[in-house]
């Protein structure tokens, strides 16, 4: 995963943020039929997934597809696309009309409006049932589109924080506190004493797409200037982030810490990232959940310990009830197939297990009916991550997991915050073309912005001002206008 990018919530009962993946084209294969001399009627189902692939690929499928097959009839010709072509590559492939079945999600709302990806709102109860009925409501809620169902969520970390995450051996290693850390500006003791001991060594881990964190909502994701300030329950407004004083304090400090050398210098053009299991960083940004035990699946993921501080509250949001979904395309030829693999892969505990722990003898076994023990074997990038390939909650426990830390993942769900727009999606019909223009401008500006490389002040400024061109307060108007109707409800 790369940093920048966040662990968007490394879901899961400790697993890790190996990342599925994903790169590669081709048409959905529906093999009936076949080949000479025999009759195959299975059917391959061609899936999009975003990260880094696996490095046992190949075992890991085998594995996989046997199972599949077994079930119901189907292999899986899944193939990866990294982080940093996602959006452009899956944008492409659904513009041109590609024969695929499955993908992660790319813009779901937006997409889901265009017509790209089919209505599951009856496929999904119908053809994965079991899978479906374990969802929690704020899943269904946060990603009804017009009122209609267009994803399989995994059902993972139904809220989500904002962490700043620390490499634990340099804390050790410096006697620096992070206990008292609960903001941005909160780190800067810490950052500012690390940069002098270790100045090769990234204090800040941050690269392009990174996002500044806040008590934000954000109905068309944190690439765009609508956000709404969640701490304004009573009376929820569409505001652009980068202009609320509190967002403006932190770009502050990101410009303070990038002229002071705490933010790398390339930050605004890196795409390579910082390894989570590596020794490059020594403070990074993560998201987290109930699904993470506290820090014990970073840990996992990293194979070091790891310490993290909140800085942000646990919100139900619609874009946490958007953070993993799978979507099944509109020119599919094999749409209730392919609902029935996810169905399947978030029902099937010996399917999930084996792809988001590795292979079984390999890298775990068994120590219970629902717990394992780690072998040498488990390496970071010889499985998926748990938070986004299935449900969570069938994930087995390490052995090393105490009852009490599952008793509070339980409490954390039942006390987080269901935030007042949950299931606020905006329609975006009227204003596709400032919204087009929208998106241009903040090509230019949200990168170094987000990463202190500018002054924020002075650029915010340029920003708006090219953003009231391009029509954003009309979009607002728009979307303030759906939101009040929306609270209506």
């Amino acid at each position: 995963m790369k940093s920048f990018k966040k662990i968007a919530t490394v879901a899961g009962a400790a697993l890790l943020v190996a990342g599925l993946a994903a790169c590669g084209n081709g048409g959905s294969k529906d093999a009936k039929g076949g080949k000479s001399g025999g009759k195959s009627d299975t059917t391959t189902l061609l899936m999009y997934q975003v990260g880094d692939k696996p490095e046992n690929y190949d075992e890991l499928m085998g594995i996989a597809n046997k199972r599949i097959k077994e079930k119901i009839d189907v292999e899986i010709d899944l193939q990866y696309i990294g982080w940093g072509d996602w959006d452009q590559k899956m944008s492409t492939i659904i513009a041109s009309g590609e024969n695929y079945d499955i993908s992660f999600a790319s813009n779901y709302v937006s997409n889901a409006q265009k017509g790209a990806y089919a209505d599951l709102t009856e496929l999904a109860p119908d053809h994965a049932k079991e899978a479906y009925d374990q969802l929690d409501e704020s899943y269904i809620k946060g990603n009804l589109v017009d009122d209609k169902l267009y994803a399989f969520p995994v059902k993972g970390n139904v809220y989500g924080q904002q962490m700043l995450t620390f490499n634990k051996q340099y804390v050790d290693k410096y006697k620096l506190n992070v206990d008292d850390i609960n903001s941005y500006a909160d780190a800067e003791k810490v950052l500012m004493e690390f940069h002098k001991k270790e100045p090769n060594i990234a204090a800040f881990a941050i690269g392009q797409n990174f996002k500044v964190s806040g008590d934000y909502d954000y109905p068309l994701g944190k690439d765009y200037p609508f956000a709404i300030k969640l701490d304004d329950e009573k009376n929820p407004k569409i505001i652009n982030q980068y202009e609320d004083k509190d967002m403006m304090e932190n770009l502050k400090t990101y410009r303070k810490w990038y002229e002071a050398g705490i933010i790398p210098t390339d930050a605004a053009t890196n795409t390579t990232g910082f390894p989570l299991e590596g020794n490059t960083w020594f403070m990074r940004e993560e998201t987290q959940g109930p699904m993470d035990y506290g820090d014990t699946v970073l840990t996992n993921a990293a194979g070091q310990p790891i310490v993290s501080r909140a800085i942000t509250k646990p919100y139900r949001t619609t874009a946490q009830a958007q953070m993993a979904n799978f979507t099944v395309s509109n020119v599919s030829k094999n749409k209730e197939k392919s609902v029935e693999f996810l169905g399947l892969l978030n029902s099937d505990p010996e399917l999930l297990n084996g792809l988001v722990w590795g292979v079984e003898g390999k890298a775990w076994e068994k120590s219970g009916d629902n717990k394992i023990k780690l072998l040498d074997g488990y390496k970071p990038n010889q499985h998926m991550a748990a938070w986004n390939t299935g449900n969570n909650m069938l994930l087995y426990t390490q052995d090393t997991l105490s009852d009490d830390l599952v008793k509070e993942r339980d409490k954390k769900i039942e006390e987080s915050i269901v935030s007042p727009t949950l299931g606020f999606n905006f329609k975006t019909d009227s204003v596709k073309t400032e919204l087009t223009n929208i998106a241009n401008i903040m090509s230019r500006y949200k990168d170094s912005i987000n990463t202190g490389s500018v002054d924020p002040e002075e650029n915010v400024a340029k920003m708006s001002k090219d953003l009231e061109k391009a029509g954003w307060s009309k979009v607002q108007e728009e979307m303030q206008k759906q939101l009040d109707e929306f609270l209506k409800k």
